[in-house]
């Protein structure tokens, strides 16, 4: 009898956790945007990449140049002085595409560049919500702006806006208020990252710029 009143306890008292703990979710796409310090990196990057883009293309021009140039003198050119030029084209082709691999290539310049500038501001919104979580006994706190697939979120579980107000973003005229959920705060695993993904669509990190010629050797 007292072993079964013990079970008829326990099963009570997890039920009453169970209940105890509370679910929310953020868009971290929508606290990005209303961050001065991400428009300002984005806008630095943007002029990063734009520059580094005009640098690889000049190198490309300067290839194109030695290319059509060999190819009107090389009649008059003897052979070992075709070959001089010959390879002083190639190392000249190499050498643009080295750079441009050096830039924007995987963990290139621009990556590297894009971590320096977002990641203490990912940091600060992961620290934000640890904060909200503690405080507020949130069991689990979902990234609606991650990879998470949500079929439907209650506005009423959305943090995002406590998040901004603990980060000391400006109230007025936030971008993208209004916003309706589109998934579910709870029953649903989350990304398992322990930081915030930043939503951002690579416009121009991580990825090498269209460009430049195609490899070729010159004609003999």
């Amino acid at each position: 009898m007292k072993k079964s009143a013990l079970i008829f306890t326990v099963i009570i008292f997890t039920a009453m956790l169970v209940q105890a703990q509370k679910f929310a979710y953020v868009d971290t796409q929508y606290i990005l945007d209303n961050i001065p310090e991400f428009a300002e990196a984005q806008s630095q990057l943007d002029e990063i990449s734009v520059q580094w883009q005009k640098e690889i293309e000049t190198k490309f021009a300067e290839v194109d140049k030695m290319y059509k140039d060999y190819q009107t003198q090389a009649v008059l050119l003897p052979d070992d002085m075709k070959k001089k030029k010959e390879q002083e084209i190639v190392d000249k082709e190499k050498e643009a595409k080295n750079l441009q691999r050096n830039r924007f290539g995987k963990e290139g310049d621009l990556f590297k560049k894009r971590q320096e500038l977002v990641k203490p501001i990912q940091e600060k919104i992961y620290n934000a919500i640890q904060e909200l979580s503690t405080n507020n006994n949130y069991a689990v706190v979902f990234d609606k702006g991650g990879s998470l697939t949500m079929m439907y979120a209650n506005p009423k579980y959305d943090i995002s806006d406590d998040v901004l107000d603990n980060l000391g973003a400006n109230l007025n005229n936030r971008k993208g208020k209004g916003k309706t959920g589109s998934s579910s705060p709870t029953g649903t695993k989350p990304s398992g990252s322990g930081e915030p993904s930043s939503g951002t669509k690579s416009d121009s990190p991580n990825e090498k710029p269209a460009g430049g010629t195609e490899s070729r050797e010159p004609k003999k």
